[in-house]
């Protein structure tokens, strides 16, 4: 059954009833994070869809936006920019921000686009407004809870609440995978809650910090000989910016076999073999032409043989229009593809650091060519973090999934993860207990079973 609470009143209704008659309930957003974390397991469905309270409140004195949880990504995005006269933004970009509500990037603590820790969800969270699987409700702070000795003490209308800190190693590279940990145990509440996927509660409404909106962009595409080339542009980039990538806002790649599900080809590429590279960069206070220039300097001193020819500027609209088409027909293409071979489209969400991805990626094609599946390579550079997405036959099931197992297995042993952006659910959790092992699976059952007694919220998310 599916139930559209209005707001949080309605909330814990649902919730308390739920306990009381022993029923699941699984939180549903906007369905956009690809991991099955709002798949029912029975029960009832909860949608955020009607949570459009309280009414988004900009603070421009703090930077900061009050947003209630039931809207799109890019509905308060585009609120903040008209209520701040474009002083200021929400920067966390995801490519399903038209889709995507605010609490659902809150659940998976999405990130997108922009790379470097600036660019994910939890890095902007300054409150939550947070219903507990008890029915209560409870307002945090960002550096109100901090855990001491492994633990939070949590303060429920009185009755004090001893919850566990998951303590597990976890890489620190863009990471979605499982809960937020930290080996010393010490935490902030804020940060345990973003990313949980709905297992310790729903966020009804929350506060989210705010940056300056640049006064333009420049928009480049360039190209390049070959993906070796653009990993060490890449590091060129990370050394440049002395390790700080969040002062480009994206650095996105395409790769191999990019260029064949491609619209607009020809418009971006003049070598069928070259691999194209798109970059964001804010402007504050030069003119476009002068951060252009800039940027010329900055391309040549990377490789004094690049051809400035082949760099396009997609400042104008026409160009910004076919490069935007090129960019999103590569995955609807690939998935059209699929269907016509009667298979299933697996796209992955490893990423690792990038001391380690060269060689990743080396091995990866080496494997995906040996067992003779179609893919392609794309994705956010900035993070070394790129998909590839398999499109196999209809005979090539149980090859497509072992690949997939060997691109998990290795990412883990490159020190990476299996989710960069999009979160466990239920499809990855067998991933993620590959990653941390059966001892971080008993972690987090241990935390969830200090605040959702009876497992009944958003259960399968994560761990069983």
């Amino acid at each position: 059954m599916l139930v559209k609470p209005k707001n949080k009143i309605e909330c814990a209704i649902i919730f308390k009833t739920c306990i009381k008659c022993d029923l699941f309930l699984t939180i549903s957003s906007a369905r956009t994070n690809l991991t099955g974390s709002a798949t029912p397991k029975g029960g009832l469905i909860l949608s955020t869809s009607l949570l459009t309270s309280p009414e988004l409140e900009i603070d421009l004195k703090n930077k900061q936006v009050r947003s209630p949880v039931g809207i799109t990504l890019e509905d308060l995005r585009n609120k903040v920019l008209a209520l701040s006269n474009k002083k200021y933004y929400y920067p966390v970009d995801p490519t399903s921000r038209h889709d995507a509500y605010v609490g659902g990037t809150l659940s998976c603590n999405a990130s997108g686009f922009m790379p470097g820790i600036k660019g994910a969800t939890r890095y902007w969270v300054k409150a939550i407004e947070l219903l507990l699987p008890s029915g209560n409700l409870v307002n945090i702070q960002r550096n109100q809870y901090i855990s001491k000795g492994g633990y939070f003490m949590l303060n429920e209308y009185g009755k004090i609440s001893k919850i566990p800190v998951p303590t597990y190693k976890r890489p620190k590279i863009k990471n979605a995978s499982g809960l937020y940990s930290d080996t010393g145990g010490v935490l902030d509440f804020v940060d345990l809650i973003i990313g949980s996927e709905g297992i310790l509660g729903l966020i009804v409404s929350c506060t989210l910090g705010l940056t300056k909106y640049p006064k333009n962009h420049l928009e480049l595409f360039i190209t390049l000989n070959s993906e070796s080339e653009a990993i060490d542009f890449h590091d060129f980039l990370y050394h440049y910016f002395n390790k700080d990538m969040s002062k480009i806002t994206a650095l996105e790649y395409f790769g191999y076999n990019s260029q064949n599900y491609m619209k607009h080809k020809d418009f971006l590429f003049i070598n069928s073999k070259d691999v194209g590279i798109y970059l964001q960069i804010p402007i504050f206070q030069s003119s476009l032409d002068n951060k252009i220039m800039q940027w010329v300097k900055i391309l040549k001193s990377f490789n004094s043989k690049l051809n400035l020819d082949n760099i396009i500027v997609l400042n104008d609209p026409l160009n910004w229009k076919k490069f935007f088409e090129a960019r999103h027909s590569i995955p609807d293409n690939a998935l059209t593809k699929t269907k016509q071979l009667g298979g299933v489209s697996i796209i992955t969400d490893t990423i690792v650091p990038h001391e380690n991805y060269k060689l990743y990626l080396k091995k990866v094609h080496q494997k995906l060519r040996k067992l003779k599946i179609e893919y392609l390579l794309f994705g956010h550079l900035g993070d070394c973090h790129l998909h590839f997405h398999l499109i196999p036959s209809n005979d090539q099931e149980e090859v497509c999934l072992a690949a997939y197992d060997y691109l998990i297995d290795l990412s883990s042993d490159f020190g990476g993860v299996y989710s960069a952006e999009h979160g466990t659910g239920k499809r990855k959790r067998n991933d993620f207990k590959k990653c941390y092992g059966e001892e971080a699976v008993q972690m987090i059952k241990n935390l969830k079973q200090s605040l959702d007694t009876k497992n009944y919220l958003n259960k399968g998310n994560i761990v069983n």
